[in-house]
């Protein structure tokens, strides 16, 4: 019998997130090991929470999409021991490609909902400068032979000039637009300082110039302007609308956070952040990906019994923009909503596949500590071969007596999906 009472389930706590700065690939973090990046991360989470006796940790889940050399072989096992966990701490790997992180978040916090485990660390690791995304990877190839996928979805930036096909409404000027207002919104989030204290120093080696301390994320451009991203090239399509500037980078990082039981939190007086009350996970056509989080959304908030009025806060990840305005336009939110990505996204911060997923997280509980009058948050990504993934959460901090939500929502979530 497991440590809850049996059939009932046990809310889930986010209790801290970190992340390392990210790289851009062949940047800062060339001569840098990929599972020394998630080991540092695991050691910090540690010692922000010393509280947290090692030994009570259950388990060590962490994503990673290309799982060869220095994040392959078990990387949550390898990592967890690394770190200095006691040996009795279990772990494993994760692939869900961009949702990695998100999945290892979901599932062991399944788990300790049902009472297998009180404490977990989960998390993601991509070093797409050594790795790059399908590297060793022996796709079959009746895939295409039998036209179970079409050739595009082998091909990120040809699946989101198929959303921009899809949705002719998102010209390029208007996706050009957002990559700038990414941009300025991570630039003005690290003049405010609200980026740096989930940010985990990170030696890096340069064999031509020593040893690096690298503090602040290496991708973003604050420079950027609106004719210089219109003077870029279209490399996925002649005349197309996809470019390296509004678009994601090919980036290297890793994230983790910890998952505890409400009440072991409380009995280890560690914080409670956010709290889970959803998620969901949805597949679409794989050659038009980015519209994944639309039934992902729809589907964690079914189950939650939310709409997406009760939500006031949204962590979208910007792999492509047209795959965040296809997900405004359908829920009817604007370019410019102050509930989206108040801190900017992946298009000036970098996305190292399935480390990503926490990095939302760990924006979106430091957005909940500054606005108590939100209730509910979410985040949603869009996944490679046609998945989408979105977790729901509620703020800890959330002013009662106050608004609730955008909207005053108050409906009742369940504690997971």
């Amino acid at each position: 019998m497991f440590g809850s009472a049996r059939g009932s389930v046990r809310d889930v706590v986010f209790v801290d997130g970190v992340r390392t700065p990210f790289g851009k690939a062949k940047g800062v973090y060339a001569e840098t090991r990929a599972d020394d990046l998630i080991v540092r991360v695991i050691r910090e989470l540690l010692r922000r929470n010393p509280s947290l006796p090692p030994e009570r940790v259950d388990e060590v889940a962490i994503a990673a999409t290309t799982q060869i050399g220095d994040q392959g072989l078990t990387i949550g096992r390898i990592a967890g021991v690394l770190a200095g966990l006691p040996e009795s701490v279990p772990g494993y790997a994760v692939d869900r490609m961009c949702a990695g992180a998100v999945t290892a978040v979901t599932t062991t916090a399944s788990s300790i909902a049902v009472g297998a485990y009180d404490v977990a660390v989960a998390g993601g690791v991509e070093h797409m400068g050594r790795h790059p995304m399908g590297e060793g990877a022996d796709l079959n190839p009746r895939f295409v032979a039998e036209r179970l996928v079409d050739p595009a979805a082998l091909v990120m930036g040809s699946t989101a000039e198929n959303v921009h096909d899809r949705y002719p409404a998102i010209t390029r000027a208007r996706a050009d637009a957002y990559a700038l207002a990414s941009q300025e919104k991570v630039a003005k989030a690290y003049a405010n300082g609200q980026i740096q204290p989930d940010l985990v120093p990170m030696a890096a080696r340069h064999t031509d110039s020593g040893w690096e301390l690298v503090t602040a994320d290496e991708p973003p451009r604050p420079t950027t302007t609106l004719a210089g991203l219109a003077g870029l090239r279209t490399p996925f399509r002649p005349h197309g609308r996809v470019t390296a500037g509004n678009s994601a980078g090919i980036n290297d990082g890793a994230t983790g956070c910890l998952l505890a039981a409400a009440e072991v939190a409380a009995e280890l007086g560690l914080p409670a952040k956010m709290t889970l009350v959803g998620y969901g996970f949805a597949g679409v056509a794989p050659e038009v990906m980015g519209v994944g989080p639309i039934p992902s959304t729809q589907k964690a908030l079914a189950r939650t019994g939310l709409t997406i009025d009760d939500i006031g806060l949204f962590e979208l990840n910007e792999a492509f923009a047209v795959q965040v305005l296809a997900f405004l336009d359908h829920f009817g939110i604007a370019d410019d909503d102050p509930r989206v990505n108040r801190y900017g996204g992946a298009i000036a911060l970098g996305h190292p596949l399935a480390s990503s997923g926490v990095r939302l997280m760990t924006q979106l509980a430091r957005q909940f500590a500054e606005h108590p009058e939100v209730r509910y948050g979410l985040t949603a990504m869009c996944v490679g071969l046609g998945m989408g993934a979105t977790t729901v959460w509620e703020n800890p901090h959330h002013d009662a007596a106050g608004n609730s939500a955008a909207t005053g929502g108050t409906a009742t979530a369940t504690a997971t999906s």
